[in-house]
């Protein structure tokens, strides 16, 4: 049976975004306005013929409006609702569901609430160990929660941003700058469109890039390799002449704080470089070609690693979508440092991730693509990509970074991705069984876990000892 459309609160924000009433929309729409009443209070659900008029009178696309963004707030609130601050057992995946669906700006709010309570927590601690440390003079601040709320600013725009996108496609195929070699085209796209100089610098004290307005000179260091270099250009290049769109989209946001919005604008220019550097229709066509081979499309489009696993997982574009990809980015602690989801899989907001990925398994194997194929709790099989990447220090007594990037889809994609070639796809008995990470994860028979799930109640045999740590009534 097909799951029904309560969209509600979308069809109200279209209307509230067009300044309209429910009358003057009942009347485009050809409804009645209690109809349109009932349909913005969830009391009845879309037709698929009002959803497809609303879509043209709206001129809306009908994958957009009829997007399940439920999941990603149920899933949220779940892991937020577990903590044990609040007292009792949580609220099921029912109410979850009804909060999601009929009131998603409240749910959004108790996150935020939440993120709100934990950097405070942070800081008070920090506060506490300044104390025990003789009461240090810095000042704890709260650098997290901005980045945190322009990551879930990006996720619930499932990290696909239309305006920028098409204007980068439309900027390569005007200009007409070489697929896979553009870092000569761009240095020279900015000396004749902005009078922008671009200087190569060795100094040890120098930052990657450094733009000076003044000048019209962009300092970039010599120790970037080619990709860093290009995605650079096309950086600034953002920036100079897209500020005007990317501004827009920084209000659409609507972001709490000055450190937010700028952290929110280089986080779209750096988008808007993936889409210079890897143009939607190209790098889609291709993707689909070699079956989503990350280095094959390196290669082509003269990218990193990372960023032809990050721009795979951006391709969402309505009515031309690619494979749902998952994205992530870990250093050797377990700290997540970037992240997309455009699949079932949700990371947690707090905490590490499971053990049992293989993209920790990466660290053990430098530079060796590993394949795996897990299940999730809900018993979603995916399969899994795993490889470290090494960021240069450039000199002896600044040592690279080392990260681990994972890329996955679910196995239903299986025939289009040249990594499930690797495993055995039928044989879902046999998926290496992972969670989102140990505070939340459900399964009881973990041998790995760190500790027990939240708001489960544990059992303490002291005459018995099992390969399981925790064992639960």
């Amino acid at each position: 049976m097909k799951k029904k459309l309560f969209l509600g609160y979308k069809l109200r924000r279209l209307r509230e975004q067009r300044n309209m009433s429910q009358a003057a929309m009942a009347r485009l729409l050809d409804l009645s306005p209690s109809y349109l009443n009932q349909l913005e209070n969830n009391q009845r659900p879309l037709t698929v013929a009002v959803l497809l008029r609303i879509a043209q009178e709206l001129e809306v696309d009908v994958a957009t409006l009829a997007e399940d963004e439920e999941a990603r707030l149920v899933s949220d609130l779940r892991e937020t609702l577990s903590d044990p601050l609040f007292n009792g057992d949580p609220p099921s995946t029912t109410e979850l569901r009804t909060l999601a669906s009929m009131s998603p700006e409240v749910a959004r709010r108790v996150l935020s609430l939440y993120q709100a309570y934990q950097q405070l927590n942070e800081r008070l601690q920090a506060m506490a160990d300044d104390l025990h440390n003789h009461g240090q003079d810095e000042t704890t601040g709260n650098p997290h929660f901005p980045y945190e709320e322009v990551r879930d600013y990006f996720y619930y725009c499932n990290n696909y941003f239309s305006p920028l996108d098409e204007a980068a496609e439309a900027l390569v195929e005007r200009e007409g700058f070489t697929i896979g070699d553009m870092t000569q085209d761009l240095s020279l796209y900015l000396k004749m469109k902005h009078d922008v100089r671009v200087r190569l610098v060795s100094e040890d004290d120098l930052a990657m890039r450094r733009f000076d307005p003044a000048t019209g000179t962009l300092h970039m260091s010599a120790l970037l390799d080619g990709p860093s270099r290009t995605f650079h250009l096309a950086h600034q290049i953002a920036l100079i002449g897209f500020g005007g769109v990317i501004e827009d989209l920084v209000n659409a946001a609507n972001l709490s704080s000055d450190d937010a919005r700028s952290i929110c604008r280089v986080g779209l220019a750096n988008y808007f470089a993936g889409a210079l550097v890897m143009p939607y229709t190209r790098f889609l066509r291709a993707a689909r070609e070699v079956r989503h081979d990350i280095e094959v499309l390196q290669s082509r489009f003269g990218t990193s690693f990372e960023q032809a696993c990050h721009r795979l997982s951006t391709l969402q574009r309505p009515g031309h979508k690619g494979v749902p990809f998952y994205f992530v980015r870990v250093d050797m602690a377990g700290n997540i440092t970037k992240r997309h989801s455009a699949t079932r899989l949700h990371f947690a907001r707090f905490g590490g991730t499971c053990p049992k990925w293989n993209v920790h398994e990466a660290f053990a194997q430098p530079g060796k693509i590993l394949v795996q194929m897990a299940k999730m709790p809900d018993d979603t099989p995916y399969v899994c990509v795993a490889r470290t990447v090494t960021k240069g220090g450039g000199a002896f007594l600044k040592p690279s970074r080392q990260f681990a990037v994972g890329l996955g889809c679910e196995v239903s994609y299986a025939a289009e991705v040249v990594y499930a070639d690797a495993v055995d796809v039928n044989a879902v008995a046999t998926a290496v069984p992972i969670g989102v990470n140990c505070r939340i994860c459900e399964r009881t028979d973990c041998q790995q876990r760190a500790f027990p799930p939240i708001g489960s109640r544990v059992s303490v045999d002291s005459n018995n000892r099992s390969f399981v740590p925790y064992l639960f009534s």
